[in-house]
């Protein structure tokens, strides 16, 4: 079972190191998704493999382990399968590759003896990993072949992988008025609530604290004409006719057709999930099913935004990341976010910050013309003292303060 010239008890007493070894695991026969699945992962977790540039039915997967003895397989297009050209034996989960990890360089015996000079067909290539600490930098190599993991996942994933186990979603009538429907975000804890309209048998829109925010600003106008007592009839659909006959931005997701809803089917790939919320410069998406010809109303399954999906990159990749050399690396070495610009960088965008001692009034200003969900509040030397989300304004909705308030005379943190 184990290689010749290996001394079995150096192997287990190498366990209690505590190193962890760069390995890459390697299916070399095809298929279109294959997962690797072992006891360093405890028989439980599908780790995921990707193809190898230029070799589209090579698979490769690169894990931590710790020295010893360990035991793998294969998942292949729903399929167990191992190795034939691999070490291998029959353990408690039928027949297994068996693989030794051991620190010493000199040890390489564990690679296939048929092919010793075919890579492809290596479970470990110590060669490669001599050196794998200097050659995880973040170059366009890398960039490169994280953006094509990326996409082939978001590609081949789609939106019923955003589904949550268990959770509730919430719908709002129109024809609510304007002042309860808020009160139940704030109730419920959550930021948006798709609309639907009963006489249509169809969702219309979505209400957000950015809706919120325009009615605090009407409220506290000169010139409104919206008193804090017609809010208790005024209803979701009039203040939506309302907002458009002003022109304020469309912020309740609808189209500049107006023919419809901005929203995805559960079968939509994330890549054009992820399409929809950025093309249409929204934050949320709802998932709604179609309905069929017995049923009157379309179901809503989940509201879809990008954190979402990013969370869903995460937990698939995240017992693999050693694969994404570019996830290894700091935030300042990708271009990504928003910075505070250096003098060399001044025409870069910058980043929007607020001060301690900032109105409500302002924050929200800056929160409707930067067009952003958050802004950090930082002190007079900028440092990160908290930040204001537009899911914040909701919390004025307890106890009616939205009534009462001046916005120019009630901090960002009385705001909160």
């Amino acid at each position: 079972m184990f290689p010749s010239g290996t001394d079995r008890t150096q192997v287990t007493a190498a366990v209690s190191c505590g190193v962890l070894i760069p390995t890459r695991f390697v299916w070399p026969y095809g298929g279109r998704r294959v997962y690797l699945l072992g006891s360093f992962t405890r028989w439980t977790e599908h780790l995921p493999m990707t193809r190898v540039e230029g070799c589209p039915s090579v698979f490769q997967a690169i894990c931590r382990l710790t020295p010893g003895v360990h035991q793998y397989k294969f998942f292949v297009d729903g399929e167990w399968r191992h190795d034939e050209r691999q070490p291998h034996m029959v353990g408690n989960y039928g027949i297994v590759n068996t693989l030794i990890v051991t620190q010493e360089p000199s040890m390489q015996t564990i690679l296939s003896p048929e092919t010793p000079n075919n890579r492809m067909n290596m479970d470990v290539d110590h060669e490669n990993f001599r050196h794998v600490e200097t050659t995880l930098t973040t170059v366009e190599a890398d960039i490169g072949d994280f953006r094509d993991q990326i996409y082939e996942f978001l590609s081949t994933h789609t939106a019923y992988d955003l589904l949550p186990d268990s959770g509730k979603v919430i719908t709002l009538d129109v024809n609510l008025p304007v002042k309860q429907a808020f009160h139940i975000l704030y109730e419920q804890e959550i930021p948006v609530a798709p609309l639907l309209d009963t006489c249509k048998g169809e969702f219309v829109g979505v209400l957000s604290p950015l809706d919120f925010i325009l009615i605090l600003k009407e409220l506290s106008s000169h010139g409104s004409n919206l008193t804090e007592e017609e809010l208790e009839t005024h209803t979701i659909s009039a203040w939506k006719k309302a907002k458009q006959q002003r022109s304020w931005p469309l912020v309740m997701h609808e189209r500049k057709s107006k023919d419809h809803l901005i929203h995805v089917g559960p079968y939509d790939s994330l890549k054009d999930v992820a399409l929809n919320i950025v093309q249409n410069q929204v934050a949320t998406v709802p998932i709604i099913h179609s309905p069929s010809q017995e049923e009157s109303f379309p179901h809503l399954l989940h509201l879809a935004s990008l954190s979402g999906i990013l969370k869903c990159i995460c937990r698939h990749f995240r017992h693999s990341s050693s694969s994404l050399p570019v996830l290894q690396q700091a935030i300042c070495t990708t271009p990504l976010g928003t910075w505070v610009p250096r003098n060399a960088e001044s025409n870069k965008k910058h980043l929007t910050m607020l001060r301690s001692n900032e109105s409500l009034s302002s924050a929200l200003a800056l929160l409707l013309q930067a067009q952003v969900s958050s802004v950090p509040i930082v002190d007079d030397h900028d440092r990160l003292l908290d930040a204001y989300s537009r899911s914040d304004i909701t919390s004025l909705a307890k106890d009616k303060a939205y009534a009462q308030i001046h916005l120019d005379e009630v901090s960002i943190y009385q705001g909160k």
